[in-house]
């Protein structure tokens, strides 16, 4: 496919998306924000709109699309200011099903991917413990081998979609005096006997992004819900960052341009002393300045989504896009806040959702201070 076939392809999809946001997101999405938590029916119509996983193979029931495809889902749902829901489909569509897809067996993938892409199954990743952090080698919920089983303990926290998975790949350990060569991933059905959710935690921003504690309680697995190898979770896990972290990037960068849009919008509409608050000299510096971080960090996203798509992106390059493009998002989500004045910090002007739901990208999917670390060792060693 041409480069200018493609574009026409990925600006027709991006109009699927926003008609289906408009019609199905929007005049739901602040009654869902004060619920705390996007009903189960969502993903459902996520699903039939062909919507969830799409750059899964035909094979599954995906459509084989190019990850491009999956970016612009991301982007426009965080450009309109859903980043809860960006939230939660990153982690099942972008984080979870390529998990499934790349490391697990035939019979784990015909199982799985099908239901996730009809979004029968919505997909969790189960690896943050109270007080283990970005500290992934000091987890404590293990896995025993019994048999031709593993019996599973232990408990996981902030954990995206963990109300509504169906499905979750936890990371125990299997050899606890291995290291990180001693953890495994497991494939975790929820209605096993033995799992339990915890509650729906409440947090500063992203309110309807249901983020859960998890336990499993001698939770018993057959062998065959090992994902990839025995001892090997921490390197699949590793090999798996790339696009997790890029795709944090695609929803800051978007959701920095939908802040941007919104603030535009206000400040010619708004007066100050008799003028348009867009017509005097700070607003428009201001402006000038957000548009400028944000087109930069732009160009270094899709360079790094490029690359992915070609097998190219490293570890250290997905954090670097990762941090930067959170900061800049941060960044971008305060000033265009300050324009707002007193109104932005109204829960009634959608800026302040913008700004409370920013703060959690320099946290979730590592730290930007452990960003900043994996970036060193790649420049100076340990």
């Amino acid at each position: 496919m041409s480069n200018e076939a493609l574009a026409a392809e990925l600006s027709a999809w991006r109009d699927t998306v926003r008609r289906f946001l408009t019609d199905e997101v929007s005049p739901h999405y602040e009654r869902w924000e004060k619920e705390g938590i996007l009903p189960k029916e969502l993903y459902l119509k996520l699903g039939e709109a062909g919507l969830l996983c799409v750059d899964v193979p035909e094979e599954y029931g995906g459509i084989g699309a190019p990850f491009e495809f999956s970016c612009a889902i991301v982007e426009e749902a965080a450009r309109m200011g859903y980043l809860a829901l960006a939230s939660n489909l990153t982690m099942h569509s972008d984080i979870v099903a390529p998990y499934i897809l790349h490391l697990g067996t035939p019979e784990q993938r015909a199982h799985y991917l099908p239901k996730m892409i009809s979004g029968e199954c919505f997909g969790a990743l189960a690896m943050t413990e109270p007080g283990t952090g970005s500290d992934l080698q000091g987890i404590k919920t293990n896995a025993v081998a019994d048999g031709d089983e593993y019996v599973l303990n232990g408990s996981k926290t902030f954990i995206t979609n963990g109300q509504h998975a169906g499905v979750v790949i936890v990371a125990a350990k299997t050899d606890p005096k291995a290291g990180g060569k001693g953890m495994t991933l497991l494939l975790v059905d929820t209605d096993r006997p033995g799992f339990k959710r915890g509650r729906n935690l409440e947090k500063m921003g992203l309110h309807s992004a249901d983020t859960s504690e998890l336990f499993f309680d001698n939770l018993r697995l057959p062998a065959n819900k090992v994902l990839g190898r025995v001892g090997g979770g921490f390197g699949h896990l590793i090999d798996e960052l790339p696009r997790e972290r890029l795709m944090l990037a695609v929803s800051a960068v978007a959701h920095a341009e939908g802040a941007l849009e919104k603030t535009i919008e206000y400040v010619q509409q708004r007066k100050a002393f008799g003028q348009a608050v867009s017509s005097f000299q700070n607003t428009r510096f201001e402006l000038a300045k957000i548009k400028t971080d944000i087109e930069v960090h732009r160009a270094f996203y899709e360079k790094c989504a490029q690359a992915y798509a070609e097998g190219k992106l490293d570890v250290p390059t997905a954090a670097m896009v990762k941090m930067a493009t959170s900061d800049m998002e941060c960044r971008v989500v305060d000033a265009c806040l300050q324009l707002f004045g007193g109104y932005g910090y109204m829960a009634e002007y959608p800026i302040s959702r913008f700004y409370c739901d920013a703060r959690i990208q320099r946290i979730y999917g590592g730290t930007n201070e452990i960003m900043k670390e994996v970036i060193a060792r790649s420049l100076v060693g340990r």
